[in-house]
């Protein structure tokens, strides 16, 4: 028995001696969606000044592939050493594991290291400058005078941009085309373009073209306004009524990541996230920061787990 104590306390204070030279080298951060979209831009706003505290660059690896399950996968499977971390969304999280579709290779709750969720966005619906739709109202009502043709573009199926449109056109009573892209940046195009008539998207991603008036946001996905887009209702106010769903964006390790590896990334990223220069340009971006402890994080991915599994099956993404 002593000599199973002796064993324990050596491999504690080896962990311990590990943790306090932590990180001795670049840390990966995977992001494991398309270029361009809000993970990608978020991920690269942060992880430049949480190098910074830490005392190492991060290096981010875009690793998109499977509505974000192939960089999620890579993650789950990698060293749980700390030099690879992972920036996503809910999606490979709590909705790809609801969908056969969609292959994971992975268990959330026991693949991966909870570290912090940084911060909960809504989906904004948004329509290009010309078009007619000047609110929800105005979206409605055409919608309902002809079904399936106006056209929605989501960041692919069962992305969460999609459930949601689902969920609205359910509320609403409505039907539209989903048009599914690979990834944000490509919906972008395609609204630009007028492939689509209205996408569904983070604020990070549609705020510069509404900004210089390319496009116009008829109303956000979540309970109260965004902060970068005061003027802009809510799907509440626009006359669907307890209408209150959003993206939320977490930092994750490998399973088995020691807890003084987690705690030392964690405390690195509120330092990030909730001083200058990154909280201002989260706020003009509308994504203001929510730092959780771990345990927290893997409450929420249990609650939602199952609030996604219903999203999904009413939706018929997994069809």
């Amino acid at each position: 028995m002593q000599l199973i104590y002796l064993i324990f306390f050596i491999l504690f204070l080896n962990a311990q001696t590990f943790a306090q030279d932590y990180p001795r080298k670049s840390i990966r951060l995977i992001v494991p969606f398309a270029a361009g979209g809000t993970s990608e831009i978020l991920a690269r706003m942060i992880g430049q000044k949480m190098g910074e505290h830490l005392g190492q660059s991060i290096i981010i690896d875009v690793r998109p592939g499977g509505s974000g399950s192939l960089g999620t996968g890579l993650t789950a499977s990698a060293p749980p050493d700390g030099y690879t971390l992972l920036f996503t969304s809910l999606s490979p999280i709590v909705i790809n594991i609801n969908l056969s579709s969609i292959k994971t290779s992975y268990d959330p709750l026991k693949d991966l290291a909870p570290i912090s969720i940084i911060t909960k966005v809504p989906s904004v619906f948004t329509v290009h400058a010309d078009s007619s739709f000047r609110s929800i109202k105005d979206l409605i009502s055409q919608a309902k005078s002809s079904p399936s043709k106006i056209s929605y573009g989501s960041s692919g199926i069962g992305s969460i941009n999609h459930l949601i449109g689902e969920m609205f056109s359910i509320n609403a009573g409505v039907s539209f085309l989903h048009v599914p892209y690979k990834g944000a940046g490509q919906g972008l195009v395609g609204l630009m373009t007028k492939e689509v008539n209205m996408i569904l998207a983070a604020p990070p991603a549609v705020l510069p073209q509404i900004r210089i008036n390319n496009f116009r946001a008829l109303a956000v996905s979540s309970a109260t306004r965004s902060p970068s887009l005061p003027n802009v209702p809510t799907i509440i106010e626009s006359g669907v009524p307890g209408f209150d769903l959003s993206a939320w964006y977490c930092l994750m390790a490998p399973g088995g990541t020691p807890k003084v590896i987690v705690s030392k990334i964690r405390e690195a990223l509120i330092k990030t996230i909730t001083a200058s220069p990154v909280i201002d340009k989260l706020l003009m971006e509308g994504a203001s920061p929510e730092p959780t402890t771990p345990d927290q994080l893997t409450n929420l991915i249990k609650t939602e787990l199952v609030i996604w599994a219903k999203a999904v099956k009413v939706s018929g993404a997994d069809q």
